[in-house]
């Protein structure tokens, strides 16, 4: 039986001219990046005018940008747990996740990826405020994973040293499978994360 592949993110269309702005961002910064995404491109995408942009987001790109990162590390949480809740136990859930994520990148011809990552390396060491803003979400996923190992039964230090692998090889992946245009790296990253998973659960 095939399992369906949906795409992370917003499932509708956005209503608000602030909800507009805020999809084309997540849109464009996960194809291209924040810095090759101007802001006539989030506009035209998201079909608002410019005084719009400057009247939802005061601060211009630098503000608009900080809310597609949290908005995007929302739905690529809520993606990836209910990934998690449909998959038959634990070690299955993440063999789940990163085959999913396979897909979407398979489907999408390697365009698809995370946002929050493509963000996160761009703005490290150049951008305070908005390295904050991917630091939040990256942490946000670190808990919710923490707290899924710790209910299957780990103790709190080893569900905190897998929930920190299985993101590190999750978004590692992207980037791998990005550059070399092929799933290999991510099928084999899932393997590795449900092969460290059975084995942690198993002591």
């Amino acid at each position: 039986m095939s399992r369906k592949i949906d795409r992370p993110g917003l499932t509708t269309a956005p209503a608000s001219t602030r909800d507009r702005l805020v999809a084309a961002g997540i849109e464009l910064f996960q194809r291209q990046g924040m810095a090759a995404t101007g802001i006539k491109q989030i506009l035209a995408m998201a079909d608002a005018r410019f005084s719009s942009l400057y009247h939802h987001f005061p601060g211009g790109k630098d503000e608009l940008a900080a809310e597609v990162i949290r908005t995007a590390g929302v739905g690529y949480q809520r993606h990836v747990e209910q990934v998690w809740d449909q998959a038959a136990g634990t070690v299955a859930s993440m063999s789940a996740v990163f085959e999913g994520a396979a897909a979407v990148l398979e489907l999408s011809d390697y365009a698809d990826v995370c946002p929050v990552g493509t963000v996160a390396m761009e703005v490290a060491s150049t951008n305070e405020p908005l390295r904050l803003a991917t630091a939040d979400v990256y942490r946000s996923w670190l808990d919710a994973a923490q707290a899924r190992f710790s209910a299957a039964g780990l103790d709190t230090r080893e569900a905190r040293q897998l929930s920190l692998t299985v993101v590190a090889l999750l978004e590692g992946a992207f980037v791998v499978c990005r550059a070399c245009r092929s799933t290999e790296p991510m099928l084999a990253a899932g393997q590795m994360a449900a092969r460290l998973v059975n084995e942690a659960l198993r002591k």
